[in-house]
């Protein structure tokens, strides 16, 4: 397999492993790097997810441009199901996790290369750090296309609208320091630093209440672009939800006994 899943206790980590492509996504990967986003988010005993590319070369180097080739019309391909239009060209769609509901936290650890698709990948991502040797851009540009899984939209939301553009109109990299001066990325570590440090951010994720970590990251997606009242609304809405579930009623018990709590999310 190009795309390995494991798991230590609470945290899942997914490698894409096709180094000698700079584990660029072809269909195979797409379809398995799916299929364990998907099993991440259904099973109950995993809570935080690292997500990095094998080798020191690259993160993610994009699609694979030799093997995503269109060949039928863009119109034969668009009113297919996502399975048959990827098979019919139009890969992107296996690229946007939307439709999975994947509202467990992810973690993007860049250890190299991240670079169109890769970038974009990153950008689903909810927490990312690189090593020194990471690098960001998207060059859609000058091979006569755009970022097509919202690329631009999801990087000028990302980090301001001015140097979000500057990447995307020049299709120019940029290098790990400058993601971390625009807010691209939360860390720079050294290379040796990176997947550990990435496991100790999910570690500690996983530590906390799993419904109240998945009702954040939801309220993160779905409020960003609603007035403070409604974001406020859907907040109480959630806020509600969790009230009375176990593991709130166990967090506040730990606290006044001064002892770590036991979450099981319910």
């Amino acid at each position: 397999m190009t795309v390995h899943l494991e798991t230590a206790g609470f945290v899942a980590t997914i490698t894409l492993d096709r180094p000698q492509a700079l584990n660029a996504l072809d269909i195979e990967s797409l379809r398995a790097l799916r299929t364990h986003l998907q099993r991440y988010q259904d099973d109950p005993q995993l809570r935080a997810l690292v997500l990095t590319g094998a080798g020191e070369r690259a993160f993610c180097a994009g699609a694979d441009l030799k093997g995503t080739r269109t060949t039928p019309s863009y119109p034969e391909a668009i009113f297919r199901s996502k399975p048959s239009a990827s098979e019919m060209g139009l890969y992107i769609r296996l690229m946007d996790f939307g439709d999975l509901n994947l509202w467990k936290p992810v973690i993007a650890a860049v250890n190299g290369f991240c670079l169109g698709g890769g970038l974009e990948l990153a950008l689903q991502c909810d927490v990312r750090i690189a090593c020194h040797e990471g690098s960001f851009g998207l060059p859609e540009v000058a091979v006569g296309s755009i970022p097509a899984v919202s690329g631009v939209h999801r990087l000028a939301k990302a980090i301001p609208r001015s140097p979000a553009l500057q990447m995307a109109l020049t299709g120019e990299r940029i290098a790990a320091d400058q993601a971390l001066r625009w807010g691209l990325v939360s860390e720079v570590v050294a290379r040796d630093r990176l997947l550990p440090r990435a496991m100790e951010i999910a570690q500690r994720i996983a530590c906390n209440a799993p419904l109240a970590v998945q009702a954040v990251k939801k309220l993160s997606r779905q409020t960003d672009h609603l007035s403070e009242a409604d974001a406020q609304e859907l907040t109480e809405l959630h806020w509600g939800l969790l009230r009375d579930t176990h593991d709130r009623q166990e967090g506040r018990a730990a606290f006044a006994e001064k002892r770590s709590p036991t979450f099981i999310g319910r």
